[in-house]
């Protein structure tokens, strides 16, 4: 639906375009007037924004990568282990 009212929006290209392409933030009527807030501020806040939303939805892996059977090698040898332990035990 299109309205008859101009808004001001400022876009802002993503630092990492592999998560999103641009980033559209529209900007209320009475920002630099009321506030004193500089359009280089306004520009400024909503690329520390789309900056800061691209190294939230990085996610860090404490563990490197590796394939299921290598994982299941691990576990193999983790239950030998454990039950040469509990044999010595006995």
């Amino acid at each position: 639906m299109v309205k008859g009212i101009a808004k001001r929006v400022v876009v802002v290209k993503s630092p990492d375009p592999r998560i999103f392409d641009e980033a559209i933030f529209i900007v209320k009527e009475d920002a630099s007037k009321k506030s004193g807030v500089t359009n280089q501020e306004i520009l400024r806040q909503a690329q520390g924004i789309a900056e800061n939303y691209i190294r939230s939805q990085k996610v860090r892996r404490h563990w490197p990568r590796l394939s299921p059977a290598v994982y299941a090698i691990f576990g193999a040898c983790a239950t030998g282990l454990a039950w040469v332990l509990t044999a010595f035990m006995l």
